[in-house]
């Protein structure tokens, strides 16, 4: 009998674990910057940062009326993030 408690007890554990094993994912790279990529201001100074994607990076804004600004030339933008991400 006590074996048989034994077994089902360690069966118990090994499926809880499984339902709270979290499975290892690579950490994502965090954001470089923590001004806006435009206007010089930090990030979450005007809200939560507005996140669009350009040639599949995200860009990260203080707030939407940045946006124009940098379609208008978003080489000039896209230089300073590719520069603090490799510093």
């Amino acid at each position: 009998m006590n074996r048989i408690l034994t077994a089902a007890f360690s069966a118990l554990i090994l499926s809880a674990a499984s339902v709270f094993a979290v499975e290892a994912k690579p950490a994502a790279s965090a954001y470089p910057l923590k001004t806006c990529v435009v206007s010089g201001e930090e990030l979450g100074s005007m809200g939560k940062p507005v996140v669009e994607k350009h040639d599949g990076k995200d860009v990260q804004f203080c707030c939407k009326s940045c946006l124009p600004k940098f379609k208008k030339d978003p080489a000039k933008y896209m230089k300073k993030l590719d520069e603090a991400k490799a510093s």
